[in-house]
């Protein structure tokens, strides 16, 4: 895979806001849309993010090596599949009652969020992050390679290269990475785990992680995965 230059953010609320911040100051481009007009973002990008740059979903994702997805999960559906097609995204989205409205409405209960952003853009390739820590954790918390008070971001998703490729962002971008290999593991993370607005090290990170299986939540998962 190419390497990342530039980052795409599709989402200009506070996750994708914070996350272009962070990309700026790791070096990279940023672009970045959202749901007003360009001219309307331009303003708050001018604001809180000087030297990215404001565009449509097309200007932002024709010029980006990396896609964010930042937006409420009941909205990925608005954007076309064929946009992302050939692109690596990351689903930095989670299902959230307040915004999405009811869950039945917005997820299949048989799989797990990610999956099924997978299913729908299925010419491109996702790898879960950036999910699991609130956006405050997101930008107090970045810290340079080998600071002791690091914080872990969990990666994963189904084709391994690209999980690394994501991975190494994530390091560049100021935290630590636990990797795993499988897309479906993202629920590890989402609304309802322990999980779910942690900002851990990566040893704790690894040991919530590794014990998720005896979590009430865990069983759950698993008890519905079987049905």
């Amino acid at each position: 895979m190419a390497e990342i230059k530039t980052v795409g953010i599709l989402g200009a609320g506070k996750v994708g806001i914070t996350l272009a911040q962070l990309a700026l100051a790791a070096g990279y481009n940023v672009r970045i849309s959202g749901s007003g007009s360009v001219q309307k973002i331009a303003l708050t990008i001018e604001t809180l993010v000087p030297g990215a740059v404001a565009a449509t979903n097309q200007g932002v994702v024709n010029k980006s090596d990396l896609i964010i997805l930042a937006i409420p999960l009941s909205r990925y559906q608005n954007i076309n599949p064929k946009l992302l097609k050939d692109k690596l995204v990351i689903d930095a989205m989670n299902y959230w009652w307040e915004t999405d409205g009811i869950r039945e409405e917005v997820l299949d209960p048989s799989s797990t969020s990610s999956e099924q952003v997978q299913a729908y853009f299925n010419k491109s390739t996702i790898v879960k992050t950036f999910n699991h820590m609130g956006y405050h954790n997101l930008q107090d918390d970045a810290r340079p390679l080998g600071d002791p008070k690091r914080k872990a971001l969990f990666v994963t998703g189904g084709q391994r290269k690209a999980v690394d490729e994501v991975a190494d962002f994530v390091q560049v971008m100021g935290f630590d990475t636990v990797i795993h290999y499988q897309l479906a593991d993202g629920i590890m993370t989402e609304p309802g785990s322990e999980l779910f607005g942690a900002s851990l090290s990566k040893a704790d990170l690894e040991q919530v992680i590794d014990h998720f299986d005896e979590t009430e939540f865990g069983q759950q998962i698993t008890q519905a995965h079987q049905h």
